[in-house]
């Protein structure tokens, strides 16, 4: 009966560390750089969407990127239908709120959805155009 729970917990663990593994190797594809972001952007290869607040963009944004806050993402998903097989690339401050935006859009059927990492302070910090 030890052995049995023994080889239970070993199962067990490895099962967990299977999981995180490949859900760290995909976590690492939905990311992009400020840089390549603005590349993509620049080239009209990918649209970014800014899901900050109003307030937050009325202060300071990426130029060309559309603006729709994450609490109203889910209700106007219907405007985003044309992009719906393009690149898109969700951006806010620091790039947690733009973790969540992706969840919703991937889980909504858009397929090619990446976060910028660090959002608008790591897009700052490299010194690209906002306005």
């Amino acid at each position: 009966m030890r052995n049995f729970l023994k080889y239970c917990r070993l199962s067990f663990i490895i099962s967990l560390l299977s999981c995180n593994a490949v859900k760290a190797g995909t976590d690492n594809l939905e990311l992009i750089s400020p840089q390549d972001a603005s590349a993509l952007a620049a080239e009209k290869k990918a649209i970014i969407i800014d899901v900050r607040e109003d307030s937050e963009w009325n202060s300071v944004h990426i130029p060309g990127a559309l603006h729709i806050p994450l609490a109203q993402l889910s209700n106007r998903l219907p405007e985003l239908q044309s992009y719906k097989n393009s690149a898109i690339i969700t951006q806010c401050r620091s790039g947690a709120r733009s973790a969540k935006a992706l969840d919703i859009l991937k889980s909504a059927g858009f397929s090619h959805v990446q976060n910028m990492e660090g959002g608008l302070i790591a897009w700052n910090k490299a010194g690209l155009k906002t306005q």
